[in-house]
């Protein structure tokens, strides 16, 4: 088999928020670059890649240069494929344009790869269970209104979902004490028994996440995880952090390559490792990532993308959780839905996606 076809577009999704109903930036849109590679046995591989901003048409040309690359290659040679890449390159990686636009040619191989086994991808790499926990993410962000994210904390929790995260790091100036209140509020709204998740994106210094840390735990909110509490290649620092804390610290969604996570790990900076697809520069080092922090006996959990993080959480012994976040939901004909706040392993080959050719049209950039 041989690559023989490099498709790819960009599309801006929109910003809506359909988990709870309550949009952070309404008139917004996500820019995302889809790609198609076809093969001369009529097998395709889906891939997607994204946080470009400005510079999504930048990312997107990176796709296609890499892309014509892989061209008479066979796909069924990852790895040969992404040294050649890499090698082409030279020195734009191992991080940035490079890393991402790699990531969507890495998943759109691994898809290639699964249909021709004729099996689903979590299967391929190990089938590790039947079924994976998932969280409700982006429903509570932090530029809502304070009531609007209780209703939507109490809406979560009416649909039956059984873990959330919401974020802090108030806009503005905001004193420990109104952080504190928003965890404790929150927390009631979703109730005693849901796993209560919460965000800080890096807007804190290790001593404010210190302090602001211990006041929530001292309020009893009992949060699952505290994730990204500072800059995310401060690894002494977030080392501090998870030492003065009870509440176990997750991190890494920043982090590019592999290379980072070894810092990370040895650094013990985490309880628990966030791998994102896109930035890690696909599946192939997600694994990677994901080997590595068993070998520290750490968790592993996803962010973004849950259509295709659920096949690599749910593959790996130390997967805990799949982020449940909708950003590109329209892009598919469909995606996998929760039950009770669980995510069953797709059945069918590959992926098991299609792009909606309706939303590729529909939401099409130029």
């Amino acid at each position: 088999m041989k690559v023989t076809k490099v498709e790819t577009g960009i599309v801006a999704l929109p910003n809506d928020e359909p988990l709870a109903g309550f949009s952070e930036n309404p008139n917004a849109t996500n820019p995302i670059v889809w790609l198609r590679l076809g093969t001369d046995q009529g097998i395709e591989g889906f891939g997607v890649t994204y946080f470009g901003g400005a510079l999504t048409r930048t990312l997107r040309h990176a796709v296609d240069e890499l892309g014509a690359l892989a061209i008479g290659e066979d796909p069924m040679r990852v790895e040969a494929i992404a040294a050649k890449l890499r090698a082409a390159a030279v020195s734009a990686g191992p991080a940035g344009i490079f890393t991402m636009a790699l990531s969507a040619i890495d998943v759109a191989l691994w898809d290639i790869k699964g249909k021709a086994a004729g099996l689903p991808l979590w299967k391929l790499l190990g089938g590790g269970r039947d079924q994976i926990a998932t969280y409700a993410s982006g429903a509570l962000r932090r530029g809502l209104k304070l009531d609007e994210a209780l209703v939507a904390a109490r809406r979560l929790r009416e649909k039956g979902h059984r873990q959330t995260k919401m974020q802090l790091g108030l806009p503005g100036i905001t004193l420990p004490a109104r952080e504190v209140e928003q965890a404790r509020l929150i927390r009631e709204a979703v109730g005693p028994d849901m796993d209560l998740m919460c965000d800080i994106n890096q807007r804190w210094r290790p001593e404010q996440a210190i302090d602001i840390g211990k006041r929530v735990e001292e309020a009893g909110v009992g949060l699952y995880w505290l994730e990204d509490v500072t800059a995310h290649d401060d690894y002494a620092g977030l080392a501090r952090v998870s030492a003065a804390l009870a509440t176990p610290v997750a991190g890494g969604e920043y982090l590019y390559g592999i290379a980072p996570f070894r810092h990370m790990l040895e650094a013990r900076s985490v309880d628990i490792v966030m791998i994102d697809q896109v930035r890690s520069g696909g599946i192939t080092p997600w694994l990677k990532i994901a080997g590595m922090a068993e070998a520290f006996n750490l968790p592993v959990v996803s962010h973004g993308v849950p259509e295709i993080h659920v096949h690599l959480v749910g593959a790996v012994p130390n997967g805990l959780t799949v982020e449940y976040m909708p950003r590109l939901f329209h892009l598919w004909d469909e995606v996998p839905i929760p039950q009770s706040g669980l995510l069953a392993m797709p059945t069918c080959p590959g992926l098991g996606l299609n792009f909606s050719q309706d939303a590729i049209r529909r939401f099409a950039v130029a």
